[in-house]
């Protein structure tokens, strides 16, 4: 796997997040209040609301149009949205090193077909 590092893990504040531009679009790069990273596309399933101007709880965002809620983990709509069970975004490979910030740069490039 080829590691993108985009960044160091305290440029990004607990529970928030920043943007990574791709070929294939935006990417949001979450950190949880436990310093664990996820990386998501940046478009909710519902709307295609802008997650990463959403808010952070445990392990998911709340999407800041309609209120869906996205875990962090695996991209998915949770229960108590009601309605959109199996809504999901795309996830990408992310892990911290030295206090850096990597992305698997290969899933990067091959986007939403991967």
């Amino acid at each position: 796997m080829s590691w993108l590092d985009i960044g160091a893990l305290e440029d990004i504040p607990r529970r928030g997040a920043r943007l990574v531009k791709t070929v294939h679009g935006c990417v949001a790069v979450f950190r949880s209040h436990d310093d664990q990273v996820f990386a998501l596309d940046d478009r909710c399933p519902h709307k295609g609301g802008p997650l990463s101007e959403g808010i952070v709880h445990g392990h998911a965002v709340t999407c800041p149009l309609h209120g869906m809620v996205i875990g962090l983990t695996d991209g998915r709509a949770t229960a108590a949205t009601g309605g959109a069970e199996g809504a999901a975004v795309t996830t990408y490979p992310a892990r911290v090193e030295g206090g850096r910030i990597l992305l698997d740069a290969a899933r990067l490039l091959r986007g939403r077909a991967a």
